[in-house]
């Protein structure tokens, strides 16, 4: 069931603020970080089993031994607050209600990895987390716990909020270090990869906010405690942000591997209004959907879900009941990834593009049979083609959506109209 390790202050309604955070013993591990060796830390993150909690779920520990040990460049982290992908909304609660576990987390990642400025990049839209974002790190100056010789230890950190301008492309790691250094955020070829050539061309760090914030954890309580949670491939808990068609939405620490029907079901209450599943992202907008017989059957970790044919990804859930129309949910998707495509690569600026307008115009009942084969035939050379993954995250969930949903789509050609919803789309007005 529910497990709170990063969600443990929750409870406090004052539990954003700093006498809060110290009275329940934060910033005290960042002190047991200092007497340890940087070298240690990093080991204990790796034998944790921690995977960034972004999306890709690269081992964290591994991340940070890239990192070149002996250079004469300065060394950055980036914290990836952007959060722009569809269904998923974990990091803007850590930073509302616990924004100094997150600044002990940075501090402890600088101390490991020979870290002197940390940059908080936060998605634009985002107005309380940012504030509480920025109030944190002043305080954390203020109290001595940032800026020079922090703990008298000789160790110095500068950390720096950075608001983005609403770009989702800026959630991928290397259009955020783009756009943090003032370019147009459109990514990079890799490699060369952060690690060695990254923010300002010296060796970078990037992180989503949950794989930092759990940092602090698994130091205090040690590598061990924390695999105690979760799978052997999969360790540790994982945030689920649930949304859609369930009777209790929001967002809920579990342990990874914990069935997908105990989430759904049991803590998010079930299917409102006692309906049935029909579908379910369970990784954010950009993965494959399972239809909700899938879901029921699925463990969520990283392994079973690719198994099961999707991705674990960010843990966006979206669930959707059996009233749903699958074309018009897809319709919606693409709507979003042709609108964020930066145009770099011509798959995806032109791909994107290709396969929302075949979708709209047969969710409006003027499409054909062919449109579908068509969109598949697109969908595969959009796929594996491009600098970042964008163009992927258009075609996954198109291919998934006329596999699994094929007789919906069939049944829009052939009644001429969406036989669900009733009408025909007058959203394509605005598709251009």
């Amino acid at each position: 069931m529910e497990v709170k390790l990063l969600t443990q202050r929750y409870d406090n309604p004052e539990s954003w603020t700093l006498a809060a955070y110290e009275k329940a013993g934060g910033y005290q591990v960042f002190k047991k970080a200092f007497a340890m060796d940087p070298e240690q830390i990093i080991n204990v993150v790796k034998e944790s089993g921690l995977r960034g909690r972004g999306g890709a779920g690269f081992p964290t520990g591994m991340k940070w031994g890239f990192v070149p040990k002996e250079t004469d460049k300065p060394k950055y982290l980036c914290v990836n607050a952007d959060e722009s992908e569809p269904g998923t909304f974990k990091d803007r609660d850590l930073l509302t209600k616990d924004p100094h576990a997150l600044i002990e987390g940075i501090i402890i990642t600088g101390w490991a990895v020979g870290i002197s400025h940390a940059y908080i990049y936060i998605r634009g839209e985002f107005g309380v987390p940012y504030y509480r974002i920025r109030d944190a790190v002043k305080e954390a100056y203020e109290k001595g716990y940032l800026g020079r010789d922090i703990n008298g230890k000789g160790y110095s950190l500068d950390v720096t909020v950075h608001r983005g301008a609403g770009a989702y492309i800026c959630g991928e790691e290397t259009g955020l270090i783009e756009s943090l250094e003032g370019k147009k955020g459109q990514p990079r070829l890799k490699p060369p990869f952060p690690a060695v050539v990254g923010v300002f061309g010296c060796p970078t760090v990037v992180n989503n906010v949950e794989t930092i914030q759990a940092v602090p954890w698994i130091l205090e309580h040690g590598a061990e405690a924390y695999r105690k949670y979760g799978t052997e491939k999969s360790p540790g808990t994982k945030l689920f942000s649930v949304s859609g068609h369930v009777n209790r939405p929001g967002n809920y620490e579990i342990e990874l591997g914990l069935p997908c029907k105990t989430l759904v079901h049991d803590l998010c209450g079930g299917i409102r209004d006692g309906k049935r599943q029909k579908a379910n992202i369970v990784g954010g907008s950009s993965v494959p959907v399972l239809t909700g017989e899938e879901a029921d059957a699925v463990h969520l970790d990283y392994e079973s879900c690719v198994e099961a044919g999707t991705m674990l990804g960010s843990g966006g859930m979206i669930v959707m009941d059996e009233d749903t129309c699958m074309v018009w949910a897809l319709a919606v998707i693409l709507k979003f990834y042709a609108h964020e495509s930066c145009g770099q690569c011509s798959p995806c600026r032109e791909g994107t593009a290709w396969i929302r307008n075949l979708v709209f115009r047969l969710e409006s009942g003027h499409g054909t049979s062919a449109d579908l084969d068509k969109l598949l035939s697109i969908c595969d050379n959009m796929m594996g083609t491009t600098i970042c993954v964008l163009s992927d995250a258009a075609a996954m969930p198109t291919e998934s959506f006329i596999r699994k949903f094929r007789t919906e789509f069939e049944a829009h050609v052939g009644a001429g109209r969406c036989p669900i919803r009733g009408k025909s789309s007058h959203f394509l007005e605005s598709v251009h």
